[in-house]
Order: C-alpha cells, then sequence, then structure tokens
C-alpha cells in the first residue's frame, strides 16, 4: 500500500499502516523495513481534556499558544532503529495546526545535544494538520536512540492554537517559547508549564519479538509523588528492571483518573481502546485504578457525588478484563494501596474515611481471590506498614498518605517480573 505524499488522507493513511498490524511501515521506504523488526510504543502519555476553571485543581496551561514553541522532554522505555512521533487532538473541536518540528537527544538540563537535531516530517511535509478527535503519526525518523534515552522534542505553532488536548502533571514541564525555536539548543527565556502538550507517543522500529507493556493508572501511575523530572515513576522503574528482555512500558496513567468517573481525563472503560488496546506491539496491560472512585465522593474533588460501591467497580473491572481477553491481551490487576490519613490537612481533606478503607479492603479481596485477573500485583500488601495496615510504610511514603515516593514507586517495580506480566515459564529478571 503507497500512502499520497501530502494530505490528510496522508495523514490517515500512515496512521493506519503504522498501527494497524504488527511490523507494518508507512514511510515511502516500507521495503527497507526487515521483516524482523517491527513498531512499538516506547514511551506513552495518555490524552486528557483539559476542564474547567470551577474545579478544584487549575490546569496550570494557557488557553491558547500562538506563533510559540513547544519542547517537550521524554524519556523512552526501550530504544530502536529509528523513532515516530505521534501527537494528539483527541479532545480538540478544531483542527490542529503544526508546523516545523524537530527531535534530538537531550542533555541533562533538556537542551538539544548540538548536531543530533533532525527534522520530523509528516506524509513528506514539515508540517501538517491535525484533524479534530484525531491522531497523528509522523514519518519514520532515522535517530537510533538506545534503552532509556531522553529525546528533546520542539514543535512550532504557527497560528492561533487551543490548548484542549493535554496532559497534567507527570512530574514534568514542558518549556514554551516565543517564535520557531525548533532547532534552537536551549530554550532562552522559556515559560514552564506542568505536563505535556499534543505529544502522547513516540514509537520505535524494534525487533520483531518485542512486548509492550500498558500500564493503565491514576496518578500513582504518573509519578506524583516522586521526584519531578527524575523519571522515577513506576513504570519508569519498571522499564529499568525489564531491561534485556525486550519489553517496552507505556505509561498510561492520569492523575485523578477513575475506572468509572471523568473530569480529570475520561473513566478509563472509555479510553481502554485507545490507551490501551490500540497500542502497538502491546502484549499485556497493568490494571493500576480505582482508589479515586473510592476517594473523590464527598471530597472537595467531587462533593456531591454518592459513595462508590465494590459491585460497581469489579463490574467496571470484568469490563476491561473482557476486552482484553478478547484481543488476547494479558490483563494484571493490581490491587489498591492504603490510603489512611491521605491528603489529612490539605484543601482536599475527605479523600479517605473509615467506610472507604472498608471498601478499598472489599475490592481487594475481589481482586486477589476472584481468580478473574490473569495474574495479581499485590501493591497494598508490599506498600502497607506492617504496624498499621491502612497506611502506607513510611519508608514508601511521599508524604501525603496516598502516594508512593521513588523508593515506594521502586518497589512496585521490581516486584513484577515476566511471569507475572506476559505468563513467561521462567521468572527473571
Amino acid at each position: 500500500m503507497t500512502c499520497p505524499a501530502s494530505s490528510l488522507r496522508a495523514h490517515a493513511c500512515a496512521l493506519l499502516l503504522a498501527l494497524a498490524v504488527p511490523g507494518a511501515d508507512a514511510s515511502a521506504d516500507t521495503a527497507s523495513t526487515a521483516p524482523s523488526m517491527r513498531w512499538a510504543s516506547t514511551w506513552y502519555a495518555s490524552p486528557q481534556p483539559a476542564w474547567d476553571d470551577d474545579f478544584i485543581l487549575p490546569t496550570g496551561v494557557p488557553a491558547s499558544l500562538q506563533g510559540q514553541t513547544v519542547r517537550e522532554t521524554v524519556r523512552l522505555s526501550m530504544g530502536g532503529r529509528r523513532i515516530r512521533l505521534v501527537f494528539s487532538n483527541r479532545y480538540g473541536a478544531t483542527p490542529l495546526v503544526l508546523g516545523e518540528t524537530r527531535v534530538a537527544m537531550a542533555g541533562p538540563d533538556g537542551t538539544a545535544l548540538p548536531g543530533t537535531s533532525l527534522a520530523v516530517r509528516f506524509g513528506g511535509e514539515s508540517g501538517a494538520v491535525v484533524p479534530a478527535g484525531a491522531p497523528l503519526v509522523s514519518d519514520p525518523v532515522d535517530l537510533a536512540p538506545g534503552a532509556f534515552a531522553r529525546l528533546a522534542i520542539s514543535v512550532f505553532l504557527p497560528g492561533p492554537t487551543l490548548l484542549r488536548t493535554f496532559h497534567w502533571g507527570a512530574q514534568q514541564t514542558a518549556l514554551v517559547g516565543k517564535g520557531n525555536l525548533t532547532a534552537a539548543p536551549a530554550m532562552a527565556l522559556a515559560q514552564g508549564i506542568p505536563g505535556r502538550l499534543f505529544l502522547s507517543a513516540v514509537l520505535a522500529e524494534v525487533p520483531q519479538a518485542t512486548r509492550t507493556v500498558v500500564v493503565l493508572g491514576d496518578s500513582i501511575t504518573d509519578g506524583n509523588g516522586s521526584t519531578p523530572g527524575a523519571d522515577h515513576r513506576w513504570p519508569d522503574f519498571l522499564a529499568r528492571h525489564l531491561a534485556g528482555s525486550q519489553v517496552a512500558v507505556a505509561n498510561a496513567g492520569i492523575s485523578g483518573a477513575r475506572l468509572l468517573g471523568d473530569r480529570m481525563g475520561a473513566n478509563a472503560l472509555a479510553r481502554f481502546e485507545q490507551d490501551v488496546l490500540g497500542q502497538p506491539g502491546v502484549a499485556a496491560v497493568v490494571v493500576l485504578i480505582g482508589i479515586n472512585d473510592i476517594g473523590w465522593p464527598g471530597s472537595p474533588f467531587a462533593p456531591h457525588e454518592r459513595m462508590m460501591t465494590a459491585a460497581r467497580l469489579v463490574a467496571g473491572y470484568r469490563q476491561l478484563i473482557a476486552a482484553a481477553h478478547a484481543r488476547k491481551l494479558r490483563i494484571v490487576g493490581a490491587t489498591l494501596p492504603p490510603f489512611e490519613g491521605a491528603l489529612r490537612g490539605t484543601p482536599f481533606e475527605g479523600h479517605f474515611s473509615p467506610a472507604k478503607e472498608r471498601l478499598r479492603q472489599e475490592v481487594n479481596a475481589w481482586i486477589r481471590d476472584a481468580g478473574e485477573f490473569d495474574a495479581v500485583a499485590d501493591f497494598d500488601r508490599l506498600l502497607r506498614d506492617p504496624a498499621a495496615p491502612g497506611r502506607m510504610r513510611p519508608a514508601y511514603d511521599s508524604g501525603d498518605h496516598l502516594h508512593p515516593g521513588d523508593a515506594g514507586y521502586r518497589a512496585m517495580a521490581e516486584s513484577l517480573n515476566l511471569k507475572m506480566l506476559f505468563g513467561d515459564a521462567g521468572t527473571a529478571p
């Protein structure tokens, strides 16, 4: 199949070829791709819709940009022979116009290392239009980053651009500077914005045997409580833990996300198709979500919502299990970590109560004992304080009693193995 050189049809064609089947390549040099290679997600940030100002947490993101460059730094889980970038306009109501786009190896301070900057093209063109509600996959870029390489990705937004699709927080700061700075090594006088803007994935051309595991979650998966800018989210530690096993890790965590509710991102059932099942190379998914479904009702996050029930959460998990199994994906259920005292003394007090703790225990008992997930990652037992099982172990607690810190995230990652994730006969690493 050959794609037209320049048009929206070219972009749609590229997306189909890149994501529809393992090893597909939408570039004009398809024949040069060895049969033993495929495209797989090696970095991911789930798109989410910007919310209104009436919510208790501000986005910290401007309503629009124009004539500005956005630079983001990402750390890959696995390297590859070439890469492609994916931009998302999933929640936009108007087309997203991308100007010049470049990718470079990133230095420790996020600067683009001299001599590594390469132009990114879309259907052979230097710019692109992303239709409302759609993603856009770039042409392959002849950059061959190694495992855990850090990339600086810069995109110029020439015209008025509404920021309706973004990724909030993630312990990462995007830089925004005036004018076309895509080729500049550093972003002088840039404004920092918490999170990601439009960039949603990096695909790597990897050996056919490579498998991607997607982690579907909330702020615990998004890394809240970890050291900002250090790539110490638990999926980051998981990638390092599995190094050498031909496993890529895609982080589909959204701070504030819920299994059944919306507001800070769509509910997990609504985004499962795009954030998990649609990932090229995906072979397994770890589900760690539900604590916000329990904690939000009656708190400042959702003061008028009724209390969640175990039956509703179990029904939601069963839907994810059914969807994963229909695609022959292995699905691992993670127990909900302890959260006694969560956010106490903050404007968000009310997240925890004894009744919510009883509900968490009921849900965890089902995850552990029902036998409906293919495997169970028991993060509750791993993280809880032996002297007070409803609370997080102090050495693992970030301090807010809800999110682990760096040590807790590392312990979570290192408790998983290939047998749990993929059913492999061995347990290494």
